[in-house]
């Protein structure tokens, strides 16, 4: 599109939209993770993309960020498509050329636009230990640092999958002889890297907030994930699950080629103090608390709780709308959202959680709501007269009424 073009599709889907975009469904596989099978996407779609892309186990939210899945990747996975009839734009064209509009003035001066995204990650098995790299490490590699916060929303954890443990960090007291000895012996099968680490169990309702440089193996719930809008990562564990090889090529994916054999360097992408933590449980678990007063929101037709909070980064918030009820609610900067459960109206705009998912599918669950509209206040009508509809809102750095963690 021209932009001219562009800007006479903003407005007309501001206008037909009363300030709020439908979101098309942005999928993307990863070769090294297999599908949960909880992302609500049809069986016959998990391998959509071709078995050699790696199964669909990612569904992004509001991203303006492609995926980095290396060779193959269409230039536009992990995109948000803006819809608007038969007409579609991504969110990172529409912000690119008209933020001011769509997120305000100073959010576009202070932060330079729309710069996280959330996702569901949905792996039957767990991950490899692996970090991501701050500002400065992935500078090196023309890239942003990537911090990430983790919520398990019950609606999408009927099943825990084969393992709903999360390994954070080193246990206190670890040396880092131990774990650069863990790399050293990469290709002698596994490596041991979880033999220094900790297992927390995870609970769905709750969360974690993981800064860069620290180590985590994510266990096999699904997750959502608000976090900043990256896509970099170095990997430590070299067999996950006792079946799955782990190339070296995972570990420096984003390292400078001339650091891919210097473990010294590498060893420089900890954050050791965060990793051996002795109350690494208590400064990074996430519990939800209450956005505003529950006694005079539930009297209002609903209930919402921060789920991510404390990060410069980004921020997150789950809405309930009981049974029956039709609310307005307002936010003072513009976010997206997803739908996890129930039906209803979402300003003018039908609002469902789907149970299954065609790829390529249009659904009525995502949306990406206008600073204008926020402040103004979203209409939401719970159509259910026995079931809430409850709907995750991510948020760009700076929400004013985002409390800090304890």
């Amino acid at each position: 599109m021209s932009e001219s073009q562009i800007k006479a599709f903003i407005q007309q889907a501001v206008e037909q939209g009363g300030g709020i975009f439908r979101l098309a469904p942005a999928w993307v596989p990863r070769g090294f993770c297999i599908p949960g099978r909880r992302l609500r996407l049809h069986p016959s779609d998990l391998y959509a993309l071709g078995a050699n892309r790696g199964g669909i186990d990612e569904r992004w939210f509001s991203s303006t960020v492609v995926a980095d899945n290396g060779p193959g990747t269409p230039h536009d996975e992990g995109l948000s498509y803006i819809v608007n009839g038969d007409d579609r734009l991504t969110l990172r064209d529409a912000t690119d050329l008209l933020g001011n509009d769509i997120l305000g003035k100073d959010v576009v001066e202070k932060y330079g636009g729309w710069v996280m995204y959330s996702k569901f990650f949905d792996n039957m098995t767990p991950l490899p230990h692996h970090l991501h790299q701050s500002d400065e490490q992935a500078a090196l590699v023309g890239k942003r640092g990537k911090p990430e916060a983790y919520f398990y929303p019950a609606q999408y954890n009927q099943t825990n999958g084969q393992f709903p443990y999360t390994f954070f960090g080193f246990e206190p007291g670890t040396t880092k002889d131990q774990v650069r000895a863990c790399l050293e012996r990469w290709n002698d099968g596994d490596n041991n890297i979880l033999g220094l680490s900790k297992a927390y169990r995870l609970q769905p309702g709750t969360g974690w907030d993981v800064a860069p440089g620290i180590l985590h193996a994510p266990g096999s719930l699904c997750t959502y994930e608000p976090q900043r809008a990256s896509d970099v990562f170095s990997m430590w564990q070299s067999l996950i699950f006792d079946f799955q090889v782990v190339s070296w090529d995972m570990v420096v994916k984003d390292v400078p080629a001339e650091k891919h054999h210097d473990l010294d360097f590498i060893m420089s992408l900890l954050d050791w103090e965060a990793n051996t933590d002795p109350e690494f449980g208590k400064n990074h678990f996430t519990a939800p608390t209450p956005a505003g007063d529950p006694a005079a929101t539930e009297s209002n037709g609903y209930a919402e709780n921060w789920i991510v909070y404390g990060s410069e980064f980004y921020s997150a918030k789950e809405l309930t709308v009981l049974p029956g009820r039709t609310v307005t609610v307002s936010d003072p900067v513009a976010y997206g959202c997803i739908c996890v459960q129930g039906y209803g109206r979402f300003g003018v705009h039908p609002v469902s959680s789907p149970n299954m998912i065609r790829y390529g599918e249009m659904t009525e669950d995502e949306f990406f709501v206008t600073v204008d509209a926020a402040h103004a206040g979203v209409k939401i009508t719970n159509l259910s007269t026995t079931e809430p509809l409850v709907i995750l809102k991510h948020f760009n750095p700076g929400h004013p009424q985002m409390p800090r963690r304890v």
